[in-house]
């Protein structure tokens, strides 16, 4: 499977990460769903966990994919430690607020409701939340795990958080 993955990475990087960033975004709402919201499967709301691997895989994982990418060719100090540190505050500081207000407005027009409202409602806590999350995370995703492979890692650590903003985005 590790193997089938790597090839499909060289040859179609950007493909690979959007589709393996939509299967998970898919999961985390299922998790989200039956473990957090205990629906039962009868009541499962499938438009939603359609709408979390549609932006998983049209928008997150493109725009994730192409982040790393830039971070990597343009953010290189003098040291692998403050590379990684300024790596990480751009992510956090740039990045983060960006992708979280995408995300809170992409499934605002998606459910065909208000933008500002939903922003108004789950932006500040969707980021506050996050920031007690992902600078760990990032940190170790930029020191340890090689540029082609950073987007799962996300990616597999966002299973939990995609559950987080899943139920964030349903109350």
């Amino acid at each position: 499977m590790l193997r089938w993955y790597q090839a499909r990475l060289a040859s179609r990087p950007l493909l690979t990460q959007a589709v393996t960033t939509a299967v998970l975004f898919g999961a985390g709402d299922v998790i989200a769903q039956q473990a957090v919201d205990k629906k039962g499967l009868d009541k499962h709301d499938m438009a939603r966990t359609g709408r979390m691997a549609l932006y998983g895989g049209a928008v997150f994982g493109p725009a994730a994919a192409t982040w790393f990418k830039f971070l990597a060719r343009n953010v290189n100090l003098k040291s692998a430690n403050a590379t990684i540190a300024a790596r990480v505050a751009l992510d956090q500081g740039v990045f983060a607020p960006c992708a979280i207000g995408m995300f809170l407005s992409s499934m605002a027009v998606l459910e065909g409701g208000s933008v500002s409202e939903k922003l108004d409602k789950n932006y500040t806590n969707a980021l506050t939340t996050n920031y007690m999350v992902w600078p760990f995370v990032q940190a170790v995703n930029f020191k340890m795990v090689p540029l082609e492979h950073r987007v799962l890692f996300v990616n597999v650590i966002s299973i939990g958080w995609n559950c987080y903003l899943s139920y964030l985005n349903s109350s």
